[in-house]
């Protein structure tokens, strides 16, 4: 499956280099115009992701992530600075269809292990960005990449399969908003190793080429960002490339 992406920082459609709030690129484009335009040619769901959010909790662009999902039709998933049962309940009261947690899964898995059984594992996306070292070892990220949990995706994933998780996004940080490819020997070792799993997979798409490689991983599907919004192909080339299941 194709999911088209937006970051938003104040409004703003952007997007960093390998999660680099300083290495940061404007598009002067319509959130909500662009969306529309994923949609409507024929994007099945769409991925948002507040970066103010995600950098300070308090600046959560609510406002604006309620009126695009109203103005939409496709189905959405928001991530971005969202710490707490209220502001789940917000995200689907508005109508979201699946919330993205990332590093509270980490630091506070017992927490999200409670919204798991308040909300059910189809509502919650467990958003695991990893940087693998020289042994292979994959760590994933915190604090908006800011620093290496010292825990594994194994580690991780162990917490919340006996809760029934259904969904989760995978970056390879080092891939991140390069347009160098994607670390598809990492998604093709996760689908072989947690089959039941749906793997989004994130990071590095340049070309079709890069689309198709992915599909070919296991991977259930793919974000894709940069890659759209400099417009090295389209949305409806990507889904011939990868029909929508």
């Amino acid at each position: 499956m194709i999911i088209p992406a937006i970051d938003l920082i104040n409004g703003q459609v952007v997007r960093l280099y390998q999660g680099d709030y300083n290495q940061k690129t404007e598009f002067k484009l319509s959130p909500l115009q662009q969306l529309k335009s994923y949609q409507d040619q024929g994007a099945a769901l769409l991925h948002i992701v507040d970066l103010d959010g995600a950098k300070d909790p308090a600046k959560r662009q609510i406002t604006l992530i309620k009126e695009l999902v109203a103005g939409l039709d496709a189905p959405v998933q928001v991530g971005g600075g969202i710490r707490s049962i209220e502001q789940v309940q917000e995200l689907l009261d508005i109508g979201v269809k699946q919330v993205v947690i990332g590093s509270l899964a980490v630091k506070q898995p017992d927490l999200v292990q409670q919204w798991f059984g308040q909300f059910g594992a189809d509502k919650i996306v467990l958003a695991l960005d990893v940087n693998i070292n020289d042994k292979g070892e994959k760590n994933v990220a915190v604090s908006g990449w800011t620093s290496d949990s010292g825990v594994s995706i194994e580690t991780v994933l162990a917490n919340f399969i006996p809760l029934g998780l259904k969904t989760v996004l995978v970056t390879d940080i080092s891939r991140d908003g390069t347009l160098e490819g994607s670390n598809t020997d990492l998604y093709r070792e996760l689908a072989r190793e947690y089959p039941n799993i749906t793997w989004q997979a994130s990071g590095g798409i340049a070309t079709l080429d890069d689309v198709a490689d992915v599909r070919d991983s296991g991977a259930n599907g793919i974000i894709i960002g940069k890659a759209l919004l400099i417009e090295n192909f389209n949305v409806q080339e990507a889904i011939t490339c990868w029909p929508n299941a």
